[in-house]
């Protein structure tokens, strides 16, 4: 049906102008004339309309001649033939009135502060033609004291003018509510909590609001909306999967602030307090700033071409002694998609191998591998911005609000407007008290409560018969798996009531649209790629595929997961996910490199340890991951670097892993390289650098092209443009992508001919052509088999909002002042048959080792359940986790450890 364009047109200033249903009168007059052509002070792009100011008032009428009333255009919603006229003498007049009052209790020191030249306030007074003030000066905010108790957030509310956008942006953007107005009239004013400071409030520093106020009142240490800076630069986030676009502001080769896009589709002019504020790391004085090489126990300083010898001639060495198969790489998600492809080239074109692998491994590799069995493509089916269109959201083994901040907020304002979540978790994590239904269940049973769900599902009718028979396959052994079991029994292993089990199912189940998202605490279990698969059954089971506001969606815990794994940094499949084992593929690569193909089998990561310590595994090539730290088991990991013949680390520290090796070759950060990122729904965005890298340090795909290069290989120069195009013409569903036409918001792959993209995978049909059902019986972990007697407890692990994994980068910036160590967390039952109290010093021990945290007694934790962190080498958590890991990709069981705690003696 073909609209009547009459009713979407308006007047404006007497001209016949269209609009867009749902458009306010602000926007109307935006998008013709400009933002900025009608004045604002509460308006803020990124808020909803408010109407507090009213500096934005225009005329109305509903005839070009008729009566005229005067409206607050931001609020007010545009109909047809409306008549708008913005600058009639009444409304200049008007405008010029309110910014007068609202300069009366001001501070007129423009010249001396932070934000002149860039401040709204000031820009609105001139455009209304303020020359001076009528008015006597108020006293009401004049003397307010600067608050400078935080590590980045500043307030000086006598620059306030109650505008609210700062409560707004606390509210509508971060959902924490820290700030509110407090008094009314004349003694209304801006607070933080309950009348603190930002440090003793409950501020979780995203800095929303300082980019949502329009005059320094709130602002930060780095003063984001000083024009001091001379460029800006359009770049993403480094830190985890959600992929924040990030304003770089710069002067020379110094970076004084980031803000956050408005019109970023990931992010929305939102990012947490890691990617707004945690970059100082980039110019730390603990910068590796020369390549190293170790001498005699000791490591010397060496030029690159040095450097380039020393590791030619080692490698070489060891590949004629030993061949391609003594030698293995292990790659970063911190690196860009070019970076990775390159180091994956790099191992199978040059060094003959297929022992590659990257830190997907230790945590999204039973994602990849779950969903390929079930879906046929391992990565998310939907965006984030389906979190609009759902009617449930199941999060299952995630802590978005501290892993994932951004979409954490963006979960908890759809679930605060009413959308019921379900929340299955060992922890109360800050999402629990807006759930309508927390399964608590005990760690490692993850695979038992999913299949009570399925049961409940099928015993309740809210099978989708259509969708399963149409589209699926093996329904029959999972219905019969289903049936088979015991809900008693699975109701003392999980320790939840299955009546709430049942309530959830019903709610997931009857749902329009319900979508799940996933983590860590799904993935790092001895049965981690089996639960991907369960969960993909409740969404086939229910139909809940390849439509809006639907899906299976786990989110990946570093910036650039997803894309190290679409690069083929893993040893059963090369970039584009094609199988190493097929003759076809093999010569498909082979004929694009111009070299064999390896087809032996490689190593993954834990089986590179393994072969370290046996002796078969002579060199390793580290790419910006500090296994040492980060890997499970950490006296493990060491023997396996001392078992090595070679060791070389690309690094931007001196990590706890680069500590063992033969040569170091200093990096860049993702502030000083360009490429790109692919993030947790697929979105593929360019990185771009912002500042020249430090002098002496090298991008990671320029090492990688001129290593190749000493080789003999005919690799060309590093640039993000050449790499790009070359990936396009191996990965298939990057055929489309450019660097020009990624943009500024990137693309979703699978991006076809022209840039097409993909935002909802498996609309018609799976990737496999069918879905498939998969029925498994729950096991319980070798780990507590084996150690569950003599250590009672079951220790799990997670991240903190503040921290990155091992911290590397967020500890060298104000983020370390805010959370300084890693705490034990334990319950207060558990505490007192302990002897624990608060802040107690505690060990914390295993089969493996121990190390001592300070004790954190808390109930968000049930009895006999032991939490904790790992970003402080000083706690060194991972001496403690196990070898244990999942059947499928060998992915590391960090979240169920048998452990035990007692109080260390004063």
């Amino acid at each position: 049906m073909v609209q009547d364009l009459s009713t979407l047109t308006a007047y404006l200033d007497g001209e016949p102008m269209r609009f867009k249903a749902g458009d306010t009168v602000l926007n109307f007059i935006d998008r013709h004339k400009g933002r900025g052509h009608v004045p604002t002070l509460c308006d803020a792009p990124q808020l909803e309309p408010y109407g507090a100011c009213r500096v934005c008032s225009v005329e109305v009428a509903l005839k070009a001649d008729g009566p005229r009333r005067v409206m607050a255009s931001c609020h007010t919603p545009i109909s047809a033939g409306m008549h708008v006229f913005t600058e009639s003498p009444k409304v200049r007049k008007l405008r010029k009135n309110i910014v007068e009052l609202v300069l009366t209790d001001h501070p007129l020191d423009c010249l001396t502060c932070e934000v002149n030249g860039n401040c709204e306030l000031q820009t609105v007074a001139a455009k209304v033609g303020i020359r001076g003030v009528r008015y006597p000066a108020g006293a009401n905010h004049l003397d307010r004291k600067k608050d400078l108790s935080h590590p980045y957030m500043t307030s000086d509310l006598s620059k306030c003018i109650n505008c609210s956008r700062c409560v707004r942006a606390c509210d509508e953007i971060q959902g924490q509510f820290v700030l509110s107005m407090h008094g009314r009239g004349f003694d209304a004013r801006i607070i933080k909590g309950l009348d603190q400071s930002f440090e003793e409030s409950q501020c979780v520093s995203c800095g929303a609001c300082s980019q949502a106020c329009p005059t320094s009142a709130i602002s930060d240490r780095f003063m984001s909306k000083s024009i001091e800076a001379t460029k800006k630069t359009r770049t993403v986030c480094t830190y985890c999967g959600v992929g924040c676009n990030l304003s770089v502001a710069t002067k020379g080769n110094d970076v004084l602030s980031i803000q956050a896009p408005v019109d970023a589709e990931v992010n929305h002019a939102h990012t947490c307090l890691k990617g707004r504020y945690a970059f100082k790391f980039f110019n730390h004085p603990d910068r590796l700033r020369t390549p190293l090489i170790r001498r005699d126990g000791q490591f010397e300083e060496a030029t690159w071409e040095e450097a380039y010898e020393h590791i030619f001639e080692n490698l070489t060495r060891i590949k004629a002694e030993h061949g391609g198969q003594a030698v293995a790489g292990i790659s970063s998600a911190r690196c860009t998609n070019e970076e990775n492809y390159l180091m994956q080239k790099f191992i199978r074109a040059v060094m003959g191998t297929n022992n590659i692998d990257c830190c997907a491994r230790v945590c999204h590799s039973p994602t990849a591998w779950g969903m390929q069995k079930s879906f046929g493509t391992g990565a998310a089916t939907n965006s984030f911005e389906d979190i609009e269109h759902t009617r449930c959201i199941l999060v299952i083994g995630a802590n978005p609000t501290e892993g994932h901040p951004v979409t954490g907020a963006r979960l908890k304002q759809q679930v605060m407007k009413g959308t019921p979540l379900i929340v299955i978790d060992p922890r109360k994590i800050e999402l629990v008290p807006y759930a309508k239904h927390h399964l608590q269940l005990r760690p490692g049973t993850n695979v038992a409560l999913l299949n009570m769900m399925a049961r409940y599902l099928l015993d309740e009718g809210l099978v989708k018969r259509e969708f399963v028979e149409k589209r699926c396959e093996n329904w029959a052994e999972f219905e019969a798996g289903l049936k088979a079991l015991d809900m008693d029994e699975m109701e003392r292993i999980t320790g939840v009531d299955r009546e709430q089990v049942r309530a959830a199912a019903i709610e997931y189940g009857t749902a329009e649209a319900a979508m799940s998202f996933h983590g860590l605490g799904v993935t790092e279990h001895q049965m981690g790629a089996r639960t991907v698969m369960l969960i993909a059954n409740l969404a086939m089971m229910t139909g809940n595929i390849g439509r809006p506001g639907v899906g299976v969606n786990p989110l990946r815990g570093q910036n650039n997961v997803q894309g190290a794994a679409d690069m083929g940094c893993q040893p059963h499949q090369g970039a584009g996910y094609y199988e190493m084992n097929d003759v076809t593929v093999q010569k498909r690569y082979a004929d694009f490199y111009g070299v064999p193909t390896p087809i032996d089998t490689g190593l993954k990561i834990p089986q590179m340890f393994e072969a370290a310590i046996e002796g078969r595994l002579k060199a390793l090539w580290l790419m910006g991951e500090d296994v040492v730290q980060t890997d499970p088991d950490s006296e493990h990991v060491k023997e396996a670097m001392n078992g090595l013949e070679f060791l070389v680390v690309q690094e931007i520290f001196m990590t706890e892993t680069a500590k063992f090796a033969n040569v170091i070759l200093p990096a860049a950060s993702f502030l000083e390289k360009s490429g790109t990122f692919t993030n947790a729904e697929r979105r593929v965005q360019r990185v771009n650098a912002a500042v020249k890298p430090l002098e002496g340090t090298k991008p990671d795909g320029q090492i990688l092209c001129e290593v190749m290069q000493r080789f003999g290989f005919p690799q060309a120069d590093y640039t993000a443009d050449g790499v790009l195009a070359e990936i396009a013409q191996i990965v298939p569903f990057f055929a489309g992508a450019t660097w020009e036409n990624l943009g500024e918001n990137g693309k979703q792959w699978p991006i076809a001919a022209g840039g097409v993209d993909t935002q909802i995978l498996h609309q018609e049909s799976f990737k496999r052509g069918l879905g498939k059902f998969h029925f498994f019986p729950w096991e319980e972990s070798n780990e507590l088999v084996a150690n569950r007697g003599e250590f009672p407890f079951i220790l799990t692990t997670g991240r903190l909002l503040e921290h990155y994994n091992c911290g590397t980068m967020t500890r060298r910036t104000g983020n370390g002042l805010i959370v300084t160590q890693d705490e034990l967390a334990i319950n207060p039952k558990d505490a007192r048959a302990k002897g624990i109290r608060v802040g107690d010093l505690v060990r914390l021990f295993s089969a493996r080792g121990e190390v001592s945290l300070h004790a954190r007694v808390t109930e968000e934790v049930k009895p006999g359940i032991l939490y904790t962190t790992f970003h402080f080498p000083e706690a060194m958590v991972n001496n403690v986790t196990g070898s244990g890991c999942d059947a499928d990709t060998l992915c590391p069981e960090y979240k169920v450890v048998a452990a035990d705690v007692e109080r260390v003696a004063s």
